[in-house]
């Protein structure tokens, strides 16, 4: 099985910062994409920030130049650290990883349990 735990969140006012944590553990062969996606009421699950194993990332337009998605490969984690936050930037965030179980299964998605982000104007 695999696990993706994340940490970090809370509340804080605009402006302000926080750090979301996410690591993978389990049956794990390699790990392609790892990201963040986030849903607010009312709303669909949005991406927010993604990474390759190689450093490749992509940004929601709504978040470029505030938030910074950071992968340690080895140790199988991905950050997410959010500056100048915003009241529409609550939600639920949740962490992402494409993984590869095993050298002869295919990749599949696994999600974490989400963690709430409450920013207070």
């Amino acid at each position: 099985q695999v696990q993706l735990v994340e940490s970090g969140g809370g509340l804080v006012q605009a402006g302000g910062s926080l750090r979301l944590s996410c690591a993978a553990s389990g049956i794990i062969f390699s790990i392609n994409a790892m990201g963040w996606y986030r849903q607010a009421p009312g709303k669909q699950r949005e991406l927010v920030a993604s990474t390759t194993p190689g450093g490749r990332m992509t940004y929601a337009d709504s978040v470029k130049g505030r938030f910074t998605i950071s992968r340690d490969n080895a140790k199988k984690t991905v950050d997410l650290a959010m500056n100048t936050l915003r009241p529409e930037d609550t939600a639920v965030y949740y962490c992402n990883a494409d993984v590869r179980p095993t050298f002869s299964s295919g990749t599949y998605p696994y999600w974490g349990q989400g963690t709430q982000v409450t920013v207070s104007s």
